[in-house]
């Protein structure tokens, strides 16, 4: 193997402080993080929503009770609703919106496979004391649902409403 020249050393070297940096502050969350355009992608419960174009924004509290407040939601079809989600509690959570027969099949794949990454648009896994946004427009009237399906906590009770007339 033929040695670094001190330049590839050090651009090495930094290479590596910075992934390291970004590993330690990236750290358990998994926020949903800012995109450069919202999706278009449609699901039964809406879609991806445009930042600029929220109408309101709600805070959703999550706690180690197994509990969401409020556990109830009500929008109107129509509206981009910004989720402030705050963690209130000293362990992990998370809220996903979908159906109730997602959230459930979702849940059952998380006890499988606890360590999944999210990445979705229309989920936020946040670190203890800490919050995370979701922006979704809610253009399906009906009823959905949000849960933590961070295994065990589903069971436990940690989900909620929303209703969207």
């Amino acid at each position: 193997m033929t040695p670094l020249s001190p330049l590839r050393a050090a651009t090495l070297a930094s290479s590596l402080a910075l992934a390291s940096i970004s590993a330690i502050a990236h750290g358990d969350a998994h926020p949903a993080q800012p995109r450069a355009a919202p999706s278009t992608e449609q699901h039964a419960w809406g879609r991806e929503g445009d930042p600029r174009r929220v109408t309101r924004t709600l805070t959703i509290d999550m706690s180690d009770r197994m509990r969401f407040s409020p556990d109830v939601i009500k929008v109107r079809r129509g509206d981009t609703v910004r989720l402030r989600v705050k963690n209130s509690g000293a362990a992990m959570h998370e809220l996903v919106i979908g159906t109730e027969a997602e959230l459930v099949a979702h849940a059952e794949l998380m006890k499988k496979h606890p360590g999944m990454e999210h990445d979705a648009p229309y989920m936020a896994h946040v670190a203890p004391r800490r919050q995370a946004d979701l922006v979704w427009t809610f253009n399906r009237t009906g009823t959905f649902h949000y849960g933590c399906l961070i295994p065990g906590h589903w069971e436990a009770g940690m989900k909620g409403l929303i209703q969207v007339q």
